[in-house]
């Protein structure tokens, strides 16, 4: 194909910062190198395999520094590698583009057939961008099968025509003003771009810009495109796979039971078009694992077995470009798990999948690692409000939040309103504490003119909570911009969101902001990230109960039913380790928040509250520890923090120990077992970049005093042969470990009792 250059129109266009039609940004200026004809050299160009980067080590045991990610070109400048010495991208430049091989350095090859690099419906027609045929199987691709003239373009509507090597950039500003891990952002890491221009009728004068990149010290490759129209007519991209990759499958089956569950092969997905969930699985709208019916020789007999990864939007996103306009895909991140590194049991550990995860998340979303101790003030009312400030303060918190049902308006635009908040939150800065508020979006009903319609009634209801408001209405412009002004007005430091938009699709063909069902997911989404980025770029802590945090969240629930604090306290904190325990699987400490009823919530009475503080002592303390060993923040919701001086002291004890070894608690937990109530359960966190490289939290849920040789699993901890053991009484020893860094440690507790140990290179 000859090779205009495109390239050139390319860099003059200007993209938009908004991920589809909006204002222009800065347009990309890194050269694009036009992809060049290979030569005849079979024996070279027959190699699939660029020469990698050694692993050395397991990387989740490793510390110091990591090596640098890097990008090569081989041969003939066919190919193209993006690796960090963990896994690899490549991807063949010619005659067309694809993905040929994607994994973990030195295992197996997860690409088993070729692929376009992305799909696209233009006013109604499916594009391939990219693609090659030729390969006369899918269940594998050989080297002679990749060798120059052994394949040909895929007649695909978008061809290659350039690549470029460009920096990573930030997808979103952070303005960093509280504790967090000090994680680099943008993250370190190489980045390439692949440039394809419209090569059909239907797609001349448009630009696909495929972006891909890898990442310092972690298994991970994020991608995401640009389509920009430069023709002189307005289109529609009706849909936007941002990826498809045939990948060799998990399980082979070849009678699979109705139902039943496959095993999918070794990847996550993580990506910032995500909503409606605590958790990864419920909150992943972007990713679907599809069965391959061109995968003719796979053994489910009726071709079914999931092995095509597709990345894009569950409908839509419907989007008009108007000549000039640029649309921005979702950002999707791939972490590939590997199967027979180091530790106890290799790749099929659940710890080392979750560890996998929740250093991506650090990695991805560092300002995740914020986590400021938060006090819930049941009353806005000005005597209650400031006298919950001061407690606060005395006793080491860091955040009071004018919580549910507070009073607290933040729709109200009255500005003597405005002034008297503000009043208080700067008293509250004075005391150097910062202040939240809560906002409902979801799960209300404002009228028939704003609430989602449902596509099968044309009516109001049918969302994920019943009744919903549509964001992409003037009501939700107005609400959007309503929460602004008043945080901007009072200088709030945190935006408690309820309901956040959960993902609803409206049928509404009247909304401002959405032309009908095609485009209204697409629209909320699109503004509930311009909020979170709004926020992060000004240092406002946001608390949502999604999985928002590619686009700037930072906490969600960790994970439990609300109506279990009305059970009776004693049997609250045992839930509440539960809960943690579960939570702390795919989410790190301070990516998840907990609950501490002060006074009733949610029914109970007296028996399920804790107030009277100080004549529930023991539960008070089990709650604080329970939370704070875990390395996660609760919801402290009641009028005050304490109501004596013995009340005081059992508070800020916890959150000064707390804050001594804040490190190590919001390092990763290692689930050791499970709290059940019928024996000792631990808090485990371990860091191979600190000095205090564990932490263990014992606690006794018996009504007796206990003698145990407790095994603390360190495989993660980095330490080995032995280590320092240091007891919260001051004592220290060494502590012999097997090859597995195991080591056994003797504990004694009271009834209800709990103690601590710090651990260090012996």
């Amino acid at each position: 194909m000859p090779h205009r250059s495109l390239h050139l129109f390319a860099l003059s266009i200007a993209f938009s910062s908004t991920g589809c039609e909006g204002t222009p940004s800065a347009p990309t200026t890194a050269p694009i190198a036009p992809a060049r004809a290979a030569e005849a050299r079979p024996q070279e160009a027959a190699r699939v395999i660029a020469t990698r980067l050694p692993v050395k080590a397991d990387w989740l045991c490793r510390s110091g520094k990591r090596p640098p990610s890097r990008v090569s070109r081989w041969p003939d400048d066919r190919f193209v590698t993006l690796d960090n010495g963990l896994v690899h991208r490549t991807l063949l430049l010619e005659p067309d583009a694809a993905t040929t091989s994607l994994g973990v350095n030195d295992e197996d090859e997860l690409v088993r057939a070729l692929e376009p690099e992305a799909l696209l419906t233009i006013d109604g027609v499916l594009h391939p961008v990219g693609g090659l045929v030729g390969p006369p199987d899918r269940a594998f691709l050989l080297p002679t099968w990749l060798a120059p003239g052994a394949l040909q373009p895929a007649g695909t509507s978008f061809r290659c025509a350039g690549f470029a090597e460009l920096p990573i950039e930030p997808w979103l500003e952070w303005k960093r003003v509280r504790h967090d891990s000090g994680a680099p952002w943008p993250p370190a890491g190489k980045a390439v771009v692949l440039l394809f221009e419209g090569s059909a009728p239907a797609t001349r004068g448009l630009a696909v810009r495929v972006h891909h990149e890898i990442y310092d010290g972690i298994p991970v490759a994020g991608k995401w495109l640009e389509v920009t129209n430069g023709s002189d007519r307005e289109v529609t991209l009706d849909g936007c796979a941002s990826e498809r990759l045939a990948l060799a499958e998990g399980e082979s089956s070849v009678e699979k039971r109705a139902g039943a569950a496959w095993r999918l092969p070794p990847v996550d997905v993580l990506s910032d078009y995500a909503f409606g969930g605590f958790d990864l699985d419920s909150s992943n709208s972007f990713t679907r694992w599809l069965p391959d019916p061109g995968y003719g020789t796979q053994v489910n007999y009726r071709l079914q077995t999931p092995c095509l990864l597709e990345c894009a939007p569950p409908i839509g996103p419907a989007q008009r470009l108007a000549p000039g306009a640029t649309f921005r895909s979702p950002r999707h991140f791939l972490v590939l798990h590997d199967q027979s590194a180091g530790g106890p049991a290799g790749g099929a550990d659940r710890e080392r999948r979750g560890l996998a995860l929740r250093r991506a998340w650090r990695m991805l979303a560092p300002w995740t690692s914020e986590n400021p101790l938060m006090m819930h003030v049941r009353s806005s009312e000005r005597a209650a409000f400031r006298a919950a400030v001061d407690q606060c303060a005395e006793v080491g918190f860091e955040m009071a939040i004018y919580t549910f049902g507070s009073g607290l308006d933040l729709e109200n635009r009255d500005p003597a309103y405005l002034a008297a908040i503000k009043e208080d939150v700067d008293y509250a800065h004075a005391k150097g504490i910062e202040v939240g508020a809560y906002s409902l979006f979801s799960s209300r009903s404002i009228g028939p003119d704003v609430d989602v319609i449902d596509s099968a009634t044309g009516k109001p209801g049918g969302a994920l909570f019943g009744n919903a408001p549509c964001l992409a209405s003037d009501w939700g412009d107005r609400y959007l911009a309503t929460i602004q002004e008043f945080m901007t007005a009072t200088g709030l430091d945190l935006l408690e969101h309820d309901g956040p938009y959960p993902g609803d699709r409206c049928a509404s063909t009247t909304h401002s902001g959405h032309r009908g069902l095609a485009d209204s997911q697409w629209e909320q989404w699109r503004r509930s990230v311009d909020l979170y980025r709004w926020c992060r770029a000004r240092g406002i802590y946001v608390n949502q109960p999604d999985f928002w945090f590619l686009a700037g969240g930072s906490k969600t629930g960790m994970g439990y039913r609300e109506t279990n604090w009305s059970l009776p306290r004693e049997l609250q904190p045992l839930h509440a380790r539960q809960n943690l325990f579960d939570g702390t699987w795919e989410k790190t400490p301070t990516m998840g928040w907990m609950f501490v009823p002060l006074t009733e919530y949610h029914g109970g009475g007296a028996a399920a509250t804790i107030e009277p503080l100080s004549e529930h002592l023991a539960t008070y303390r089990q709650h604080l520890w329970s939370a704070l060993g875990a390395g996660a923040q609760a919801c402290y919701r009641g009028p005050r923090l304490y109501d004596a001086d013995t009340t005081k002291a059992v508070v800020a004890d916890a959150v000064a120990w707390f804050k001594r070894h804040r490190a190590i608690l919001e390092s990763d937990l290692i689930h050791v077992r499970r709290p059940d109530g019928r024996d000792v359960d631990v808090q485990l966190h371990v860091n191979p970049e600190l000095d205090e490289r564990a932490l263990a939290v014992f606690f006794n849920p018996l009504d007796v005093a206990v003698k145990r040789e407790v095994v603390l699993p360190l495989w993660y901890s980095g330490l080995r042969g032995q280590a320092r053991l240091e007891r919260s009484d001051g004592s220290a020893s060494l502590l012999a470990l097997d090859e597995q860094a195991r080591g056994v440690v003797p504990v004694e507790l009271p009834a209800g009792g709990i103690d601590w140990v710090v651990l260090r290179r012996g």
